[in-house]
C-alpha cells in the first residue's frame, strides 16, 4: 500500500541495499575496474604493430559505434533493476538467467589468473628493493668461477624472469613442483584483495582512491623522466607514425574492437554490480561516456609513457651495438681508441669496405640500425617483466624506478580485481545461497579462499603455461558471445519500448495511478504512462468500491 500512498516505488525498492558514499567513488571504481594492466602491456603494442597513429581510427571508431553503447546499457540495466548480473538477466527473462550465470563463471575464472599476475608484480616489487637490482647481473655458477652460462647466453633480464622468478619447465606435461616464494606471494595477493573488499563497496570505496589515482601518478613522473632521456622522440615518433596502409587489413580493425571490448570490462558482470548500488535515476549516459573517453585517453597516455622509455631502450642498444662494431674496427685496423665516434662509423665502413674488403668480411660485424631496435616489441607479461624491465636497468637510479613502476601495476591490477571480485560476490548475495545470518565479511572471505585453492595451480613450475590456457580460451570468445547475447536481451527480449533508461521526472500524477508519472510505455489498464515495475492503478465499481490493482 506504499504505492497507493504516492511513494516512489523505485525509491522504496531495496532500501537496505548499499550505496556509493559519494558519485567519485563510484567513478573511480568503473575507470579502476577498466583501466588496467591491458591499457598498459596491450595497446601500445597494437598502435606499434598497426600503423602508429593509424591505428588510432578504427580504435575510436569501435569505442563510439561497440564500447560505449555496450557500456551504456550495462550500466542502466544495473541500476535499473538493482541486481548483480545473474539477477539482473533472471529478472528481465527467466531465460536469460544463464547469460547472467556465464559472466559470472567468466568473472570467476578471469579472477584466478588475472590475480596470478599480480603475485609475478609483487615479487619483482619486493626484489626492487635491492642495490643493485637482481635482473641487472648473472649469477655465479657452481665453481664460483664464472657466470651462469644459460643466463649469458639469454640475458640477465630473462634469465630473471624464466629461471629464476618462474623456474619454468620445458613443457606443460611436465607439471613440476609448487614455487614456494610465489605461493606466499599468492597468499599476500588474496588477502591483500580480501582486505580491500571484506565489507564490499563500503570498503572498496575508501581503497579506490589510492588504488585508481595512484597509477596516474606515476605515469607522470614517467612521463617527465622518460621525455628528458636519450631517444624518446624517436620512440614516440615510430609509435604514432600513421601507415594508413594498415587500415585495408580487417585484421586491423578486429583486433581493434577487442581492445575496445576488453578495455572497458564488459560482459564481465562487474559494471552491472557497481552501478546496482546507484540511485535509479543516476545519469548513467553521461557516466558511460565519461568513464569510456577516460580510459581511452588512459591508453593513449600510457603509450606516450611506455615508448619515451623504450626509445631511450632501442638508443642505448643501438649504441652499444654500434660500440662493438667500433671496437672490431679499432682492433683489427690498428685505429687510435676513440678515433671513431659514432657518427663517423657508417662513413668508415664504406672506406674500409672499399678498400680492404676481405679483411672487413671477417669480421664478425653486427647490422645496426636503430629502427630494427624499435621493431623489437612485445605485448602482455613480456613488456612488464622483460623488456621494460630491461629498459629500466639503463636508467640511472634503476631501483627506485623499477619500485615505482611495479607499484603501480600492482595498484592497477587490484583496482581491477575489486571489479572481477565484486561480480562473482554481488550474484551470490542477490541470489541468497547462503543464509543472510552469515555476515557479509565470511562470504568474502569464502570466495576469496576458494579462488585462492583453485589458483594454487599457476604457482607450480608449468603455471605460465595454464595461465596462458585460461587467457586463451576462457574469456576471449566467451565474453563476445556473452555481449552479443545482452543486446539480443534488451532489444528483443525485454524490447526497446520498455525502455529501461533513466528517464526525467515530471511534476504530476495521472489520475487513477498512485505511482508518480515517468516517461515510459503506458499502463495497461489506466493508459497513463507510468513505471515499468510495482504499478498500482486504482479503479472504481459501480458500488463505489477502490480496486487497487499491481501492473508488472
Amino acid at each position: 500500500m506504499a504505492q497507493a500512498s504516492g511513494m516512489d516505488p523505485l525509491v522504496d525498492m531495496e532500501d537496505e541495499r548499499p550505496k556509493w558514499d559519494n558519485k567519485l567513488q563510484y567513478l573511480l571504481s568503473c575507470i579502476g575496474f577498466a583501466v588496467g594492466l591491458g591499457n598498459i602491456w596491450r595497446f601500445p603494442y597494437l598502435c606499434q604493430t598497426y600503423g602508429g597513429g593509424a591505428f588510432l581510427i578504427p580504435y575510436f571508431i569501435a569505442l563510439v559505434f561497440e564500447g560505449i553503447p555496450l557500456f551504456y546499457i550495462e550500466l542502466a540495466i544495473g541500476q535499473r533493476l538493482r541486481r548483480g548480473s545473474i539477477g539482473v538477466w533472471r529478472t528481465i527473462s527467466p531465460y536469460l538467467g544463464g547469460l547472467g550465470l556465464g559472466c559470472f563463471s567468466v568473472s570467476f575464472l578471469i579472477s584466478l589468473y588475472y590475480n596470478t599476475v599480480l603475485l609475478w608484480v609483487l615479487w619483482f616489487f619486493l626484489n626492487s628493493f635491492q642495490y643493485p637490482l637482481p635482473w641487472s647481473t648473472c649469477p655465479l655458477d657452481l665453481n664460483r668461477t664464472g657466470f651462469v652460462q644459460e643466463c649469458q647466453s639469454s640475458g640477465t633480464v630473462s634469465y630473471f624472469w624464466y629461471r629464476q622468478t618462474l623456474n619454468i619447465t620445458p613443457d606443460i606435461n611436465n607439471t613440476g613442483t609448487i614455487q614456494w616464494k610465489l605461493f606466499l606471494c599468492l597468499v599476500a595477493c588474496w588477502a591483500t584483495v580480501y582486505l580491500c573488499i571484506i565489507r564490499g563497496i563500503e570498503s572498496t570505496g575508501k581503497a579506490i582512491y589510492f588504488t585508481a589515482l595512484f597509477p596516474y601518478v606515476v605515469l607522470t613522473i614517467f612521463l617527465v623522466r622518460g621525455l628528458t632521456l636519450p631517444g624518446a622522440t624517436e620512440g614516440l615518433t615510430y609509435l604514432f607514425t600513421p601507415n594508413m596502409k594498415f587500415l585495408q587489413n580487417p585484421r586491423v580493425w578486429l583486433d581493434a574492437a577487442t581492445q575496445i571490448f576488453f578495455s572497458l570490462s564488459l560482459a564481465f558482470g562487474g559494471h552491472i554490480a557497481f552501478a546496482s548500488y546507484n540511485p535509479p535515476r543516476n545519469n548513467c549516459e553521461k557516466d558511460a561516456v565519461t568513464i569510456a573517453l577516460v580510459n581511452s585517453m588512459t591508453s593513449v597516455y600510457a603509450s606516450i609513457t611506455i615508448f619515451s622509455i623504450m626509445g631511450f631502450k632501442a638508443t642505448n642498444d643501438y649504441w652499444r651495438c654500434l660500440d662493438r662494431n667500433i671496437l672490431s674496427l679499432t682492433n683489427e685496423f690498428d685505429f687510435p681508441e676513440l678515433s671513431i665516434s659514432r657518427d663517423e662509423y657508417p662513413e668508415v665502413l664504406m672506406y674500409l669496405n672499399a678498400t680492404q674488403a676481405d679483411r672487413l668480411a671477417q669480421l664478425p660485424l653486427k647490422t645496426c640500425h636503430l629502427e630494427d631496435f624499435l621493431d623489437k616489441s612485445a605485448s602482455g607479461p613480456g613488456l612488464a617483466f622483460i623488456v621494460f624491465t630491461e629498459a629500466v636497468l639503463h636508467m640511472p637510479g634503476a631501483s627506485v624506478w623499477s619500485v615505482l613502476f611495479f607499484g603501480m601495476l600492482f595498484t592497477l591490477g587490484l583496482s581491477s580485481m575489486f571489479g572481477n571480485m565484486e561480480s562473482v560476490i554481488t550474484p551470490l548475495f542477490d541470489m541468497g545461497i547462503l543464509p543472510r545470518s552469515i555476515p557479509k565479511e565470511g562470504m568474502t572471505g569464502m570466495v576469496c579462499l576458494v579462488c585462492f585453492l583453485s589458483a594454487i595451480c599457476f604457482t607450480l613450475q608449468s603455471g605460465s603455461y595454464w595461465l596462458e590456457i585460461f587467457d586463451s580460451f576462457a574469456a576471449s570468445l566467451n565474453l563476445i558471445i556473452f555481449a552479443f547475447l545482452e543486446v539480443v536481451g534488451v532489444i528483443y527480449v525485454y524490447g526497446m519500448k520498455r525502455n529501461i533508461f533513466p528517464q526525467e521526472r515530471r511534476s504530476s500524477t495521472q489520475a487513477g495511478c498512485r505511482s508518480p508519472v515517468y516517461s515510459c510505455p503506458s499502463c495497461p489498464h489506466c493508459g497513463s504512462h507510468q513505471l515499468l515495475w510495482l504499478i498500482y492503478c486504482t479503479s472504481t465499481d459501480r458500488g463505489g468500491r477502490i480496486h487497487i490493482r499491481k501492473v508488472v
